[in-house]
């Protein structure tokens, strides 16, 4: 199976951050569906403040992936963080947030579930209150 990126759903489109994700693109051995996601991050953009309300106030959903150009830092909830730069390939496990220091083009592979709720929060934190 292939998808090009513009045929990937769009579920996040804000100035500096375009998230893609499309549901069922696999499952593991334990069949557990995963999601492929394409994200366009913005330097400067720092995911932190739209974590805030989830456990630990930090992206529960562990994902696989491929930085494919930028540079970004991903903190975890041991108090490490690390930086990523384009052409990394990467796993970061749940307890997490990311802030990105160059524009970003990044490939997830996430558990759809867990992902779809971080993502359903982060679009809540960015309607205006009152709509």
């Amino acid at each position: 199976m292939h998808l090009a990126k513009q045929d990937i759903p769009t579920r996040i489109d804000v100035p500096g951050a375009v998230a893609r994700q499309l549901p069922d693109f696999g499952s593991t051995n334990a069949d557990e569906a995963i999601g492929a996601e394409y994200f366009s991050l913005g330097a400067g953009t720092d995911i932190a403040p739209l974590l805030v309300g989830l456990e630990n106030d930090l992206c529960q959903s562990p994902h696989w992936g491929y930085l494919i150009s930028g540079e970004v830092v991903v903190s975890y909830s041991s108090g490490e963080s690390e930086q990523m730069t384009g052409g990394d390939v990467f796993f970061w496990p749940a307890g997490h947030s990311v802030a990105v220091r160059q524009d970003a083009e990044i490939v997830l592979f996430s558990p759809q579930v867990a992902h779809g709720q971080v993502i359903d929060h982060l679009r809540a934190q960015l309607v205006p209150a009152g709509s």
